[in-house]
């Protein structure tokens, strides 16, 4: 079986070596480099051509962040970003997902145990497995500005990959947009600035959904993850609830939970799936699809897992397969498909 090639960038030799030796007894891995510093970690790209990266954010001369960005404009490639801040700075972890990076990862304090580092080396393989695609300028127009009659709800679901495709879908919304929930698999930490971000960026309102919250035309919720699944209650008001439990195919937040509490209002249910590893949200969508409601996914060519898409396809649940780019402006004229006048 061929290794996948790392290289490792870290200004601490200490964190190179803890990572190198957890990286070393994973037999899918080789590490064929190690950099400290921005420009060492170039010229270790262009002579060793590594399948995926490890990086560091806080760095001398330049920060990850910053080489991230160059790297993915001239040299596109996996990158796993590992360090503190990936926790406590959130709007970084945010920042680095839309830039590119396939996932985040907390670095350990040293002498302390962390959990997220039990995960590394089967992120680091799923990432060199990933799809890159190359983050594109972001048009700050919407869609072109028209009266429109949306009657339906929009609900996706996304993984690894999806911070950047939400970006790509919500930056063609208009400000009254159909009524909209998202169910991202991210720490909860990580969604509070991922809504904050998105809040400043798109032209509807975006905001971590509430218990109970009315569902209205130019609000997108986001599910606050931690201990609760974002659900949608049909009566006697279209509402928004948290509900807490277990994981549902995996995770929490579900996008199986949102997308299977919808049934009773699938006529008046528009439900995409996005790039992401596993399952989730694929029974969930043939649900949806046999009792009424359209569905769409994002092709596999534009996703950086092909994963959660693959596995609704699979089982039926897919309508419509669309690009990343056309993704939004595809949503939105199937929201404005009428079945029933339950949403209006």
């Amino acid at each position: 079986m061929n290794k996948y090639r790392v290289l490792i960038v870290d200004d601490s030799p200490t964190m190179r070596r803890l990572i190198r030796t957890l990286l070393e007894n994973d037999p899918r891995l080789e590490v064929v480099a190690e950099a400290g510093t921005a420009s060492e970690a170039r010229d270790a790209v262009n002579q060793h051509k590594p399948d995926v990266m490890t990086l560091d954010v806080e760095m001398p001369n330049m920060s990850g962040i910053e080489f991230l960005k160059r790297l993915m404009r001239h040299r596109p490639m996996p990158v796993v970003m590992v360090s503190t801040l990936t926790k406590k700075g959130g709007e970084i972890a945010i920042e680095a997902l839309s830039s590119g990076a396939i996932d985040c990862i907390e670095k350990p304090k040293l002498g302390q145990k962390s959990d997220a580092f039990a995960n590394l080396t089967d992120t680091i393989v799923m990432a060199a497995r990933a799809r890159i695609q190359i983050p594109t300028a972001r048009s700050n127009k919407p869609a072109a500005v028209r009266q429109r009659d949306f009657r339906r709800i929009c609900l996706l679901g996304g993984s690894t990959g999806a911070v950047d495709a939400l970006e790509k879908i919500l930056i063609r919304f208009p400000k009254e947009c159909p009524p909209t929930l998202v169910t991202q698999h991210m720490p909860k930490a990580f969604l509070v600035n991922f809504a904050a971000r998105l809040n400043k960026l798109v032209s509807p309102h975006v905001s971590l959904a509430e218990h109970g919250e009315e569902l209205k035309a130019g609000h997108v919720l986001i599910a606050p993850g931690g201990d609760f699944h974002l659900n949608i209650q049909a009566k006697p008001v279209v509402r928004a609830t948290l509900h807490a439990g277990p994981n549902v195919s995996g995770h929490r937040p579900s996008v199986d939970s949102m997308f299977k509490s919808a049934v009773d209002l699938a006529p008046n249910i528009v439900a995409g799936i996005l790039t992401g590893m596993g399952r989730d949200g694929a029974e969930g969508m043939l649900m949806l699809k046999n009792a009424g409601a359209l569905t769409i996914a994002q092709s596999k060519e534009t996703c950086v897992v092909f994963g959660m898409p693959q596995v609704a396809g699979q089982l039926g649940g897919v309508e419509h397969w669309v690009d990343i780019d056309e993704l939004g402006d595809e949503l939105l004229r199937l929201a404005e498909v009428p079945r029933t006048e339950i949403c209006k």
